[in-house]
């Protein structure tokens, strides 16, 4: 594999391979349908949206995010503790958390979900590499209110088929885009939640002006 985007995922095929032969697609679909209705994320995160559960709000909407560690910089948080970062982000006004979820690159947990929603009542996305319908179905079985779907890794059809998934189940579809042709494949996608990554996953360099950019082309009403 070239980089280590090929990498990862390269290991979520083995992930994928591994959860379609320990519970049928049928079963995780089913279970997925019959989970309690969603949050609403993207609700969430609506101009001069209420902050959900009573923390303190505020006027801009922030995506806060529960990560331990990265494949660029390594453990970024020696002393861990998703509960409690969900709980301090949500009493200092966070909109919405992103839980990562992978475990071979992040050190993250499929687990984190449900421990985060137990106790905060935010809605939650789960951050991950997602590549099959089984990870959406089980990320709602795990207590996700949405999912990431990365441009760079799904054909177009994918993206769009994914994303329609995840509303069958209420769920929300954030989109990440890095330039300008994956937004348009986000665009053509439906997509109404769109996430700008100025890292490029493929090398891992980060550019700021990449939002910038990219701002000007978003279809009008996207969030």
């Amino acid at each position: 594999m070239g980089n280590i985007l090929d990498r990862i995922v390269a290991t979520k095929r083995e992930e994928v391979s591994l959860l379609r032969a320990h519970t049928p697609l049928a079963e995780l679909e089913a279970r997925a349908r019959a989970m309690p209705p969603s949050r609403g994320f993207a609700k969430a995160l609506a101009p001069r949206a209420p902050n959900p559960g009573g923390g303190r709000g505020n006027a801009i909407a922030l995506i806060a995010e529960v990560k331990k560690a990265s494949p660029s910089r390594g453990v970024i948080r020696p002393d861990f503790d998703p509960l409690a970062i969900a709980r301090a982000y949500h009493e200092a006004g966070a909109s919405c958390l992103s839980v990562l979820t992978d475990q071979t690159y992040f050190q993250g947990h499929l687990s984190y979900l449900g421990r985060i929603r137990e106790r905060v009542p935010l809605p939650l996305l789960r951050k991950d590499f997602i590549i099959d319908p089984a990870q959406i179905y089980e990320a709602r079985v795990a207590g996700a209110d949405a999912i990431l779907l990365i441009v760079a890794i799904l054909p177009p059809v994918q993206v769009r088929a994914f994303r329609e998934i995840a509303e069958s189940l209420a769920m929300d579809a954030l989109i990440e885009v890095h330039d300008r042709s994956e937004l348009e494949t986000a665009k053509e996608a439906g997509a109404r939640l769109i996430g700008v990554n100025n890292r490029d996953l493929r090398t891992f360099e980060v550019r700021l002006a990449t939002t910038i950019d990219l701002l000007p082309h978003f279809p009008p009403g996207a969030l």
